[in-house]
């Protein structure tokens, strides 16, 4: 941990020191504070992960919502989209531009300010009155979250400069995001069960009364001293191209392919990447150093985390949905079936630092890969008919796998990365995952909807107005089935729910292929977790941590 001075206020000074924790008298590339009640690092892990648990119960609270959402709101199929996907995109957007500004104003203010804004979207979106301002307030969850998300990160970074103890911490790191997975459909759906839809957001108040307090009295202060000024307008190009091309993959992804709507926004933001990637390798002082993302272990873990999330993200929503529309499972019975995921996915984070250090990073993920892609293609097995013991034992592994390969990725990316550019560092890997996750749900969204939607049209006996809202999506089905009624009605039901579960195995397989494609992939990760240069920070040698970089 840092040292600190404490000034008569009783506020703490910044001052030089070592990564292991020494007061120097040089230049580290670091001033770190910590609070005056001498809190320790183990204390500091605590509190980082309880801003994590927040921003993934928010991101999971509302899958069992959906239908709830969908019913009380009445959202039509893009509306309901942006609904789901407003938080990640705008999250996304902002990640970098955060995380680089963390780095230079200090990454517990941003991180304080993440959690006020998390509160105040929080309760605007449990009483959006329609669609438009559920919208909004899930896109100032994302400004919220893409504050707290890299700040947790690098501060971890910067207070675990040994990799053994890193690798734990980032294990428990992990593990609490599995917990925030775990409790957040088990908390929507015993919400669901005696309150209205706006109640799930509204478990983030009382949870923020009682981290921010804690974090602004416990964790430490971190600021990088050699990082030049902040490049305010490669933030900007940053924010608005991130913005641009995720929008465009989702318009793309929502049947749009060759549109306008989609192309353009799409085309302007690969267009701003390409000048933001420009911009910071003529900079003195780049939001990011590209020779560090260049790297294989970097750049590689950084697109095993946009394919795993790719893969998967998706499903999580359409399983939701499965469990409750065509299963027929109230909201907190598909909090319960969804459980064994989650506290798998707990299991292999605390085990994730002894995996590693057992088979290496390179193996470790590639195993995490295809055991994620063998779970998934076990689910495939799924019907219209419930089979528990297959249910649970491919969460299980899927659950297992997906945080082995996820805890592999970011203890790599993190080892890479200089401590004091940290905050850079976890920006890019929070965005990986945000922007997996958005196009994750677009793409196996847009899978579903080509399989789903031919199925419910030119059902005997149903209208031809019945049939295109039936193909909206498969909650429209079932409303339109019931109003309906009769044989028409059960025909239509029927047939919306064999052609959601024939969608489902197809987005199964599309997964499937993705983690294949990430288990190839990993073979460019060192062979060994004791193989990468100290000089991505261990600071075993005296030095910041900036030897051995290209």
């Amino acid at each position: 941990m840092a040292g600190t001075t404490t000034t008569g206020s009783g506020e703490t000074a910044d001052v030089p020191v070592h990564e292991s924790g020494r007061r120097v008298d040089g230049n580290s590339g670091q001033r770190t504070a910590t609070s005056a009640s001498g809190a320790n690092r183990w204390l500091v892990l605590a509190v980082l992960c309880t801003s994590l648990l927040l921003v993934a119960l928010d991101a999971t609270v509302l899958h069992v919502a959906v239908p709830a959402v969908s019913e009380d709101l009445r959202p039509g199929p893009i509306a309901l989209l942006w609904i789901v996907d407003a938080y990640p995109l705008v999250c996304a957007s902002l990640l970098i531009l955060f995380g680089t500004l963390g780095d230079r104003v200090g990454r517990r203010r941003v991180l304080l300010i993440g959690y006020a804004l998390f509160a105040l979207a929080s309760a605007i979106a449990a009483y959006a009155p329609g669609p438009a301002v559920l919208i909004a307030a899930r896109a100032l969850l994302g400004v919220g979250g893409a504050m707290i998300m890299p700040a947790t990160l690098s501060i971890l970074r910067v207070v675990f400069p040994d990799r053994r103890e890193r690798a734990f911490a980032v294990g428990m790191w992990s593990a609490v995001a599995a917990v925030g997975a775990a409790v957040g459909p088990l908390v929507g759906g015993v919400l669901l069960e005696h309150f209205w839809w706006g109640s799930v957001f509204l478990v983030n108040i009382p949870l923020m009364a009682l981290i921010l307090p804690l974090a602004r009295w416990l964790l430490p202060e971190s600021v990088s001293e050699d990082k030049g000024p902040w490049d305010v307008l490669g933030a900007v190009l940053a924010a608005v191209g991130l913005c641009g091309a995720i929008f465009g993959v989702k318009r793309a992804g929502s049947g749009e392919v060759l549109s306008v709507e989609a192309l353009l926004p799409l085309v302007v933001g690969v267009v701003l990447l390409v000048a933001f990637v420009r911009r910071q390798r003529r900079r003195r002082y780049p939001l990011v150093d590209f020779r560090t993302v260049s790297r294989a272990a970097f750049g590689t873990s950084v697109g095993c985390i946009v394919l795993t999330v790719l893969a998967l993200v998706g499903l999580a929503l359409v399983a939701a949905q499965y469990l409750q529309l065509v299963l027929g499972l109230s909201p907190l019975e598909t909090g319960l079936r969804l459980l064994p995921l989650s506290v798998a996915a707990i299991v292999a984070g605390v085990l994730g630092s002894r995996l590693l250090h057992l088979l290496g990073p390179r193996l470790m993920v590639s195993l995490g890969f295809l055991l994620t892609a063998a779970a998934v293609l076990a689910l495939t097995g799924v019907g219209q008919d419930e089979r528990p013991v297959l249910l649970g034992c491919g969460f299980v592994l899927l659950g297992f796998g997906l945080e082995t390969t996820l805890f592999g990725c970011y203890e790599s990316m993190l080892s890479e990365t200089p401590p004091e550019q940290s905050g850079g560092a976890a920006a890019i890997g929070e965005t990986a995952y945000q922007l997996g996750a958005g196009v994750g749900i677009a793409l196996l969204g847009s899978v579903m909807n080509a399989a789903y939607g031919p199925g419910v049209r030119d059902v005997p006996g149903v209208p031809a107005q019945a049939s295109d809202a039936a193909g909206h999506s498969l909650g429209e089905a079932l409303k339109v089935a019931a109003q309906l009624g009769g044989s028409a009605g059960e025909s239509l039901r029927a047939a919306a729910q064999e052609s959601f579960v024939s969608g489902l195995h197809l987005a199964l397989y599309v997964s499937a292929g993705l983690l294949l494609l990430g288990a190839v992939a990993a073979l460019r990760l060192p062979r060994s977790a004791e193989g990468q240069p100290l000089g991505s920070g261990d600071g075993s040698d005296g030095s910041s941590g900036r030897q051995g970089r290209p």
